[in-house]
């Protein structure tokens, strides 16, 4: 989009992007996101070696989870909601050997990228359900039962 207010317009060449950052997120000119998940899990990666640091100065087991949930999850999850759907099964593995690598650090279980897609996605759920300005509120009708809520009609 070009916003030009001068008098005399000269033609404007088109504008191509190969690729953008937007809040943190690369978006690729085929709506790709194979070159943000490289990105996320490179930094990832690059945590884990302050991960290794701790467990070789032995800290706690709740320290190293606490730790990993703050530095690490973190940067996993940073809007896991827009490109979760539309990653391949290539990149979830990249991304899933990022957790795996952690879990046996620690030596504990972890949730599974899935698992913090649909916690996130029902947490995000949760709060446009309950904003009664948010405009996408209509979407999230609950049943009278009050513990689903009413499928979006299509057609």
């Amino acid at each position: 989009m070009v916003v030009d207010f001068t008098k005399n317009r000269a033609p404007s060449s088109p504008i191509t992007l190969c690729s953008f950052r937007f809040l943190g997120s690369i978006i690729t000119q085929d709506l790709k996101w194979e070159l943000n998940i490289s990105s996320t899990t490179k930094k990832a990666q690059q945590r884990l070696f302050f991960l290794r640091q701790l467990k070789n100065f032995n800290l706690p087991k709740t320290m190293t989870v606490l730790f990993y949930t703050a530095i690490i999850e973190s940067i996993l999850c940073s809007s896991i909601t827009v490109w979760y759907a539309a990653a391949t099964a290539k990149d979830k593995g990249r991304l899933q050997r990022v957790i795996r690598s952690a879990e046996r650090l620690i030596g504990c279980n972890l949730p599974s990228l899935q698992d913090l897609f649909a916690s996130r996605s029902l947490k995000r759920g949760k709060k446009i359900g309950a904003d009664p300005s948010h405009p996408r509120q209509n979407l999230f009708v609950p049943l009278p039962s009050g513990r689903r809520l009413r499928s979006i009609g299509t057609k």
